[in-house]
């Protein structure tokens, strides 16, 4: 449960507001030039999503593939977001994402980020860093995203189911449109090679399959045992009541009104989407996606 002493500290719920087209937050884009002029190592990794798509899966994946084995400690006494630091955050009383990746021990460093992928530093592209992107079907990204702005404090006030709903359409929630975020970042695998685009979806279906096109990407070549340890360590129960990957003991999240790791489920916006609501995400898609190439499944 977030601390109450801190929560008194941070100042909350900023307003979104438009930052070149896209809807961000003061907490997101403060540091904005720190953050450009970043200088990535060409072994770094970033790990690319909208907010919401398997972010945490997936760095945890990485984390348990390169480190797993070397440093057990690790994986019992640093939560996933020490690990893995979050490369444009920046909140009064934590340290800055930035600041974080540059003070991080490992190598490769692991880097989250949720920008589309116009706002990516430059430095990455031309170090010729590996870059994985997660995508997950927008209407459980919808879903999840409610819950997740329901119960963490750095996020604008996300309103009743049917406000956020609204908003999620017209792409006023922060990191803006869902349709830009995935059509962004799938164009550009055609033109940049060390990008490994993946779906949510397809990593719920079969994780270890997805673990090993993974590594294929990635060059790593792990034992038996490590591939078993992977698996078996990023399911969702695991990792939901895992402290150091649950995110229970980050100060800005009140466990009160949601977990971070609601339910992991595909499928799940089913039991949230009225028919009305149905009927006008689908209206709504028809018009904005239009590369036929990229799919999404809605359930498996």
């Amino acid at each position: 449960m977030a601390s109450d002493a801190l929560q008194r500290e941070l100042p909350l719920r900023p307003e979104p507001f438009d930052f070149h087209g896209v809807s961000m937050t003061k907490y997101l884009v403060d540091n904005w030039e720190n953050v450009q002029n970043f200088e990535t190592r060409p072994d770094d990794i970033l790990i690319a999503t909208y907010p919401k798509a398997g972010t945490t899966w997936v760095s945890y994946i990485l984390d348990l593939l390169y480190f797993g084995q070397t440093s057990p400690e690790r994986q019992k006494s640093i939560p996933i977001y020490d690990r893995v630091p979050f490369l444009e955050f920046i909140v009064p009383n934590f340290v800055s994402g930035k600041d974080q990746v540059d003070n991080l021990p490992t190598t490769p460093r692991l880097i989250k980020t949720h920008f589309p992928v116009q706002f990516v530093p430059k430095s990455f592209w031309e170090k010729n860093c590996r870059v994985v992107y997660v995508a997950r079907n927008a209407k459980d990204n919808m879903v999840s995203y409610f819950y997740f702005s329901c119960m963490t404090l750095f996020l604008p006030e996300p309103g009743d189911w049917s406000s956020f709903f609204q908003k999620f359409l017209e792409g006023k929630v922060s990191y803006g449109s869902w349709h830009d975020h995935v059509s962004g970042w799938w164009q550009k695998k055609l033109t940049y090679p060390n990008l490994h685009y993946m779906f949510y979806e397809d990593l719920s279906e079969d994780t270890g399959r997805e673990i090993d096109k993974l590594c294929s990407f990635l060059g790593l070549s792990p034992s038996a045992e490590l591939k078993d340890m992977v698996v078996n360590g990023v399911q969702f129960d695991n990792m939901k009541n895992n402290q150091m990957a649950n995110y229970s003991t980050f100060p800005a999240m009140d466990f009160r009104i949601s977990s971070f790791m609601r339910k992991g489920k595909v499928g799940d916006w089913k039991k949230h989407l009225t028919v009305a609501n149905n009927e006008a995400f689908d209206d709504d898609y028809k018009k904005k996606m239009k590369d036929p190439t990229l799919k999404f499944r809605t359930e498996i």
